[in-house]
């Protein structure tokens, strides 16, 4: 019987006889691990922009926007008109339980404009609650308060974006800064977000008290007790479902929709990200499956070579079980050079697996997220390959009559 160290020595000397045949054996194998490789990374890294895009705007968080109309035979679209009323916002905060904060708001568009500096940016009317529904910080200075909100005060603190391009060379804190010909004090900059899953800056903003947006600012969108949308945050995730069932019954008793189609919409972020996760990871089967099939062609490159290997080897086969090898040490040989040629095979497609998601997130701009399991599994199922693709030509050398094969020119 021979020893596992010959078995090996003979494999790879048999390997290394013919280099440019092996590296082609296995390039099948090179190619299925690395698309699996890539695309089940690409697929992670997609997935992980959804979570981060989705945590970025708050977490338990519900918006509450205007719903679609029907008004004299015509439609609109949602959000296209003011359904929503700071009474309901006060409502929310009265009657639900387990709320973190109820922010309403209004949003508008304007040109800030600051010195020689002038930048077109969002302007959100917000109440002091707005940081704690959207998980948002003050990096300098401070943000409203309540008095501010109520005395209408001229104040603005803008995101990270806005400050850079107005004040390029100074610090924004207590400079002053015009909107629709009013001057407004820069009392706060935000804490940068960076950009959202669909690539929108969230730091070029702008937010002031909800009454001086309403009044000086919004135009049509101040009128009245309306606001553009609410943020409500639940302070933890059972709340949240609680939350969100809650206010909708609630705001259907408040706006007598009687069976009639909502005038407003609970948008539900948890959901939102599960159903972006869900996508994604049927996304990433779909690619990894159909990479896969690569592997299974690679299997039968290996296949195909190992038996014409058999055959050209005839000679020494019979030399050597007239030596005294056994059907077992021939069968293990064989077997052992088809599972070195997909496991090398497998390492290989795994480094260039990696390299090709590397280049491929970041020429999109995707998180690299490489999962060891991932790899553990690639190599597994390569050597698997190797496995079975390498049985019959093993088992026909295996086989083979010492006298016939000595015969054989």
């Amino acid at each position: 019987m021979m020893r596992a160290s010959d078995l090996t020595a003979t494999a790879v000397r048999a390997l290394r006889a013919n280099p440019l045949r092996s590296a082609l054996t296995a390039l099948g194998v090179i190619i299925g691990v690395a698309s699996v490789i890539a695309m089940v990374a690409l697929g992670r890294g997609a997935q992980t922009q959804v979570e981060r895009s989705i945590q970025s705007l708050g977490s338990n968080l519900l918006i509450i926007v205007p719903g679609a109309f029907n008004q004299g035979g015509v439609r609109g679209a949602a959000g296209g008109w003011d359904s929503l009323t700071q009474g309901d916002a006060d409502a929310i905060k009265a009657d639900i339980s387990g709320l973190a904060a109820v922010a309403p708001g209004v949003r508008a568009q304007g040109q800030l404009v600051a010195g020689g500096f002038n930048w077109n940016t969002r302007i959100e009317g917000v109440t002091p609650d707005y940081l704690t529904a959207r998980d948002w910080e003050v990096e300098h200075g401070r943000f409203f308060d309540e008095r501010e909100v109520a005395q209408a005060r001229r104040v603005v603190v803008l995101g990270q974006t806005v400050a850079n391009e107005l004040f390029p060379n100074v610090e924004a804190l207590g400079e002053t800064v015009r909107i629709n010909g009013g001057s407004y004090e820069v009392i706060g900059v935000l804490g940068s977000k960076g950009q959202s899953g669909f690539g929108a800056d969230q730091d070029d903003i702008a937010l002031a008290p909800l009454t001086t947006v309403k009044r000086r600012i919004a135009g049509r969108r101040g009128r009245g007790d309306s606001v553009s949308q609410i943020s409500v945050k639940a302070v933890d995730e059972a709340a949240l479902a609680r939350a969100e069932t809650a206010i909708t019954e609630l705001l259907r008793q408040r706006h007598r929709t009687n069976g009639e189609d909502d005038d407003f919409t609970v948008q539900n972020l948890s959901s939102i990200a599960e159903a972006g996760q869900e996508a994604t990871q049927t996304f990433t089967a779909l690619l990894a499956s159909i990479s896969a099939v690569s592997l299974l062609v690679g299997g039968i490159g290996i296949m195909n070579i190992m038996l014409v290997s058999v055959t050209e080897r005839t000679r020494e086969i019979g030399l050597r079980k007239a030596l005294g090898a056994r059907q077992a040490d021939i069968l293990r040989q064989f077997g052992l050079e088809a599972v070195a040629l997909s496991v090398m095979g497998g390492l290989i497609g795994l480094g260039l697996g990696y390299l090709a998601a590397w280049i491929i997130t970041s020429a999109v701009n995707l998180p690299l997220t490489l999962a060891p399991e991932t790899a553990a599994m690639a190599i597994g199922f390569s050597g698997l390959v190797g496995v079975a693709f390498g049985a019959y030509p093993a088992w026909r050398a295996a086989q083979l009559d010492p006298i016939e094969a000595l015969r054989r020119e």
